[in-house]
């Protein structure tokens, strides 16, 4: 059975960064967010649900601007959405950590605690940041406005809490030659617990 890391943080942290440079390493990662875009893209039924929804019938493609919108829009109308598709990544995250051979793998899970996903894994890696950092980090990537960024980071839940549940923490401020050691160093814990873990 392969070792579980589950690796979390919020919006902007920069999780996307730490998991390449697990795979830089050799290290197999799985990731949620990709496999959500996957199911947006390509899943058909979803998509026809999803416009639906948003008053879309006739279109066959999502209009992914209107979806953040309406993600924005209300906390129940991210729960719905989520709900749809949560369960559809997690069956395929499923398969994909069922096909890893390596000692162990890095799971990337946003709603890792939110979910209480936290119980199906071995140990869990967050990704913290200061919040200042945080949101001109998403400023500049997403060219969002302030308004919306902390309406989303609301819908996340606290930083404290988060790293609460963390076995081990990256700061990622902006030190990618430090983080790159950590890196290595962590992996290192990994594969000895996954021995232990036989």
């Amino acid at each position: 059975m392969t070792f579980i890391v589950a690796m979390t943080g919020g919006i902007g942290s920069g999780k996307t960064t730490i998991s390449n440079e697990f795979k830089k390493i050799g290290i197999d990662v799985i990731d949620s967010d990709i496999e959500n875009k996957k199911i947006l893209h390509c899943n058909k039924k979803i998509k026809k649900i999803i416009n639906k929804k948003l008053g879309l019938k006739q279109k066959k493609e999502i209009n992914f601007n209107l979806l953040k919108k309406f993600f924005l829009y209300s906390i129940d109308n991210k729960k719905w959405l989520e709900s749809i598709l949560h369960p559809l990544v997690n069956k395929k995250i499923k398969e994909k950590i069922k096909k890893v051979k390596k000692n162990w793998c890095l799971w990337v899970t946003p709603l890792l605690i939110e979910n209480k996903l936290y119980k199906k894994v071995d140990r869990i890696l967050v990704i913290d940041i200061d919040p200042k950092i945080q949101i001109n980090r998403i400023i500049k990537r997403d060219k969002e406005n302030i308004k919306n960024i902390k309406k989303i980071i609301s819908y996340q839940i606290t930083r404290e809490k988060r790293n609460s549940f963390a076995d081990d923490i990256i700061i990622n401020n902006g030190d990618i030659g430090k983080i790159k050691l950590i890196i290595h160093q962590l992996n290192k814990k990994y594969i000895n617990l996954s021995f232990i873990k036989k």
